[in-house]
């Protein structure tokens, strides 16, 4: 009886389910693709750690580091991206399983050199190393910067790492700088995707717009710089403002036609907190870079001519406009002063903006980085007829605003080459826009699901190539190796005051620390004569460039690795023009050897005898420093 009553109770025992069964629901069905979409994921993973345990850096040519990959590396990219797709064509699969494989994709692609390179990659996020270090070391504004002058009006970048070195005890930005990349494109997935709901709530096109964006980001700006922070900030300005129009969409147009805009996190929260947020993210871009403020501004210009948009965007504008006006006249104006003529030549040449980045070149670019410049050209091409047909064919798009996204930064190629790099910047800014308009394109779902999902397949796979074949080729001039970095620190960090750095190029690892006291001269940066005088007769121009001006401390000709294969990779001068000047120092009593090592040798001008040869510079050479002509922050 009272069995019974206990058995009444507690009911029929519960049949537990097998795990298979329950991994199939998690999967949202059985089968081959279900399988595959569970499965690519830790093979691709197993796939990428075999081909790092496998990868020589003595095979870096020129090509980089697609000649160091072994072939499992490419096997494992092909099996994640076969993966996602499954998991993308799914729509039961839960979204975790998108946000797993597209943050594979980032570490495949960014963090591979961070594994494989024992020392920091990339001359530029050296030299941003240095400019941290040094306003740590002043507190503040670094005293006669002078090329590195334009950092102290926009520091916005670097005093907050000086920020987070104090709060954590830390002595140098370079321990954690090596995976930036890393870092910056996973902190730009967040906004990505909140950029994308807003557009739409299709799972599809906003998971696959965010592989298709990493799969295409090729400008190479997520190293350890202003820009890179800038356009993390600049993403989720767009994502709270385009997030703000979608909600005001939804409540005027409910019933209409087209992808119904998702729930933005900005289309919740009020007005004035919803705009606070905004300002401190403007207040971020105009501290930290001078090109990110002014694409803004004509993003949001060309956003705000639709009636329906200016309640929302009009107010953002004109905060954009005071605060980049208000940091201009201000803290920034004696470098804007100071380049007045070149902004305003550049209005008048419209022809060299609109160009593809390019040098001076005395020698010969090798015929592979040839192949890959023809490469990112046609790459652009096809990504900027996916936009256009995606904005013809799809009218819903039309009513997003990811028109001004688009065609906002354009109109600043008319105004400025940027150091040679606005096309390249451009580029950088448009993406957001065109990696989701290709994935409306490419990612189509239809009644012939298997063809949508091979071509699929083959578009991202192609799509992926220009992005690896841009993004690795160049990394025989990016690396750097152990024996280069000790050299610069023999002339940088040991050295005393007042010493003088002369170089073929400006791609050394550090040649920038304790740059308020040092002179740094890269003699690829002066003009072409004065180039032309140096190949014919090399000494006299070695002469004049490590004595005068005269500094306090010694003056070193720093020779490297890196330098040569930055020759042959551009072209800018002969490709044995470091082999040439070794060679001539060698043989000269005016330098003396204080560095040797198989990828680096320094040398320590020595001044001639009484009787020596005199110091005469070549006719029409320069005297004072050359000018800036690099890349841009």
């Amino acid at each position: 009886m009272v069995d019974q009553q206990i058995a009444d109770v507690t009911g029929p025992p519960v049949q537990r389910r097998p795990p298979a069964v329950l991994l199939a629901r998690a999967l949202g069905g059985r089968g081959p693709a279900a399988w595959l979409a569970v499965g690519a994921l830790p093979t691709a993973l197993a796939l990428w750690v075999l081909a790092l345990r496998g990868a020589r850096l003595d095979r870096m040519g020129d090509l980089g580091l697609l000649q160091v990959l072994p072939p499992t590396y490419w096997a494992g990219f092909v099996v994640l991206l076969a993966g996602f797709l499954a998991v993308l064509y799914r729509p039961r699969i839960p979204q975790g399983w998108c946000a797993a494989y597209v943050v594979a994709l980032i570490m495949m692609i960014h963090a591979t050199p961070s594994v494989l390179y024992p020392t920091l990659r990339y001359a530029w996020a050296w030299k941003h190393i240095a400019v941290v270090d040094a306003m740590l070391r002043h507190n503040g504004t670094v005293p006669n910067a002078g090329g590195l002058e334009i950092y102290n009006e926009w520091p916005g970048f670097f005093q907050l790492n000086v920020l987070f070195l104090r709060a954590t005890g830390l002595h140098s930005a370079l321990g954690y700088a090596s995976w930036y990349p890393v870092l910056a494109n996973l902190m730009l997935l967040g906004p990505l995707l909140l950029l994308y709901r807003a557009l739409t709530d299709s799972r599809r096109l906003v998971w696959g717009g965010v592989w298709l964006f990493y799969s295409v980001s090729w400008v190479g700006q997520d190293y350890f710089s202003p820009q890179a922070f800038a356009f993390l900030l600049y993403v989720l300005l767009l994502a709270l403002v385009l997030g703000r129009l979608a909600a005001a969409r939804r409540a005027a147009e409910a019933a209409a036609e087209g992808p119904p805009a998702a729930t933005a996190l900005s289309a919740r929260t009020p007005w004035l907190g919803w705009f606070a947020v905004v300002v401190v993210v403007l207040a971020g871009i105009v501290v930290s870079h001078p090109l990110t403020p002014v694409m803004t501004i004509s993003v949001l210009a060309l956003l705000s001519l639709p009636r329906r948009n200016r309640r929302t965007v009009m107010p953002v504008l004109g905060a954009a406009v005071a605060m980049t006006f208000a940091w201009d006249y201000t803290v920034a104006h004696t470098y804007l002063a100071q380049n007045a003529n070149q902004l305003i030549a550049g209005l008048s040449a419209t022809n060299n903006n609109v160009r593809p980045p390019g040098q001076l070149r005395l020698g010969t670019i090798a015929s592979d980085q040839a192949m890959v410049s023809r490469l990112s050209l046609g790459m652009c091409a096809v990504l900027g007829l996916l936009a256009v047909v995606a904005l013809v064919s799809q009218r819903w798009i039309r009513r997003t605003g990811l028109i001004a996204v688009l065609f906002g930064p354009l109109p600043l190629l008319l105004g400025n080459s940027y150091g040679g790099e606005m096309i390249l910047r451009a580029y950088l800014f448009v993406l957001p826009a065109t990696a989701f308009l290709a994935g409306t394109v490419v990612l189509r779902s239809g009644r012939r699901p298997v063809l949508h999902r091979a071509l699929a397949a083959v578009a991202a796979a192609a799509l992926a190539i220009g992005m690896f074949g841009n993004y690795y080729s160049k990394e025989a001039m990016n690396y750097f190796s152990p024996g280069e970095v000790a050299a610069l620190q023999r002339v940088t960090v040991d050295a005393p005051a007042g010493t003088r750095i002369v170089s073929v190029t400006g791609d050394l690892p550090g040649g920038e620390m304790n740059y308020e006291d040092r002179t740094r001269t890269a003699l690829s940066q002066f003009p072409e004569a004065y180039l032309r005088s140096m190949l014919a007769d090399p000494l006299p121009v070695l002469r004049q460039q490590l004595t005068t001006p005269v500094v306090a401390g010694p003056s070193y000709l720093v020779l490297t690795r890196a330098q040569a294969a930055a020759l042959r990779l551009t072209g800018v001068l002969p490709e044995d023009t470091v082999r040439r000047l070794a060679d001539l120092a060698a043989g000269s009593p005016e330098f003396r050897a204080v560095y040797t090592g198989p990828d680096a040798v320094v040398y320590q001008y020595v001044a001639p005898s009484a009787d020596g040869p005199k110091e005469v510079a070549p006719a029409g050479g320069p005297v004072d420093q050359p000018q800036q002509n690099g890349r841009q922050p």
